[in-house]
C-alpha cells in the first residue's frame, strides 16, 4: 500500500541562504522552484539527492526554530556517506564545523552537523 518517504519540508529562515548550503555543501540539485501565491507561502524549491527530495517552502516570516532539540516533532534528517573520513575533512575545507562526533558504534559511524539554521543532519557511513 505505502511505497516510500516521498519527501520531506522544512521552512528555512533564508531560502537563498539554504538552497546554497544544500546544492552546494552537499550536492542536492534544484528539480523544482516556484514562486507561490498562497500567503504565508511565497515559494516551494524541490531539491533532490539521489532518490531522496527536500521541500523548502519559502514563508514571509517564519516563526524561530526551537531551541530544545527533544521537542515532539521531526528532530533533523540523516544522509548515508561513504567514507566519514573524506566527509569529515570535505565539510571542514567548506567551512562547516561538525556539531557531534564522530562516533564509532560498532556497525556505522555517526557525525552530526547543522544546516544554516541549526538543524540537525546526521551523517551515517555503515559498516
Amino acid at each position: 500500500m505505502f511505497k516510500r518517504i516521498d519527501h520531506f519540508e522544512i521552512v528555512p529562515s533564508d531560502e537563498e541562504r539554504t538552497v546554497d548550503f544544500y546544492t552546494n555543501i552537499l550536492n542536492f540539485k534544484i528539480k523544482f522552484r516556484k514562486e507561490v501565491d498562497a500567503p504565508p507561502m511565497k515559494e516551494v524549491i524541490f531539491l533532490e539527492l539521489g532518490d531522496t527530495v527536500l521541500e523548502l517552502i519559502s514563508a514571509r516570516e517564519p516563526a524561530p526554530k526551537q531551541e530544545d532539540p527533544w521537542h515532539v516533532g521531526y528532530r533533523g534528517l540523516a544522509l548515508e556517506v561513504w567514507s566519514m573520513d573524506d566527509v569529515v575533512e570535505y565539510l571542514r575545507d567548506k567551512g562547516v564545523e561538525v556539531a557531534n562526533g564522530p562516533v564509532d558504534l560498532g556497525t556505522s559511524i555517526r557525525a552530526e552537523i547543522r544546516d544554516p539554521d541549526g538543524l540537525v543532519i546526521e551523517l551515517r557511513e555503515w559498516k
